[in-house]
C-alpha cells in the first residue's frame, strides 16, 4: 500500500506492507531514527511522536492509518541550529543520562505544553505516565518540562520588533 505522510515539514509517499507500524516506517522507510522502538507493547512510551499535534505511541499505529497525517518527530523540533525550547530544557536541567527514553518524553511534554502552557507537577507527571525513564527518577524531566513552560511563555510573551 502506498502512504503519503507530512514528517517534520517533509512530505514523503512510501509503498509499505499494510502491517508496517509508524514506528517502524518512520525508522527503517525514512531514516529518522531518533524514534525509538523500545517494547513494541505500548508500554515504555520510546517510540512517541506528534501525529496531527497529538501525542501518539508509534508502536500502536499503523503506518497506513497515518495517510495524510502530519507527524512530528524528535528531528523536526529544532528549527535549524536553535533547540526547541523543551530540548534546550532538557539539555539545561539534566533531563536525560542514557537518552533512550529522551525523545518519547521530549515529544509527551511538547504535546502537554501545547495543551497547557503552565502546567503544575501534577499535570507534568500524569502527563509522563506513558513514558518510562530507567534511569533518572523523573525529577530532572519535570524540572526541563517546567523550564521549558517558563521558556517558552517568555517568548510569546517577549517583545518583537525593535522595542
Amino acid at each position: 500500500m502506498n502512504v503519503t505522510v507530512t514528517v517534520n515539514g517533509v512530505r514523503y509517499s512510501r509503498d509499505v506492507e499494510p502491517r508496517t507500524l509508524l514506528v517502524y516506517f518512520l525508522r527503517e522507510h525514512l531514516g529518522l531514527t531518533g524514534t525509538h522502538v523500545g517494547c513494541d507493547t505500548s508500554t515504555c512510551g520510546a517510540c512517541t511522536v506528534l501525529l496531527n499535534g497529538k501525542a501518539v505511541k508509534s508502536c500502536t499505529v499503523l503506518a497506513v492509518q497515518a495517510e495524510g497525517a502530519q507527524i512530528t518527530t524528535v528531528e523536526g523540533l529544532a528549527q535549524g541550529d536553535r533547540l526547541h525550547p523543551i530540548q534546550q530544557a532538557f539539555w539545561d536541567e539534566h533531563g536525560l543520562q542514557c537518552g533512550f527514553c529522551t525523545p518519547g518524553m521530549m515529544l509527551a511534554a511538547v504535546d502537554l505544553l501545547q495543551r497547557n502552557p503552565n502546567p503544575t507537577e501534577e499535570q507534568i507527571r500524569h502527563a509522563l505516565e506513558g513514558n518510562l525513564c530507567r534511569c533518572t527518577g523523573y525529577q530532572h524531566i519535570v524540572n526541563a518540562v517546567q523550564a521549558a513552560a517558563r521558556a517558552m511563555s517568555a517568548a510569546v510573551g517577549a517583545p518583537s520588533g525593535g522595542e
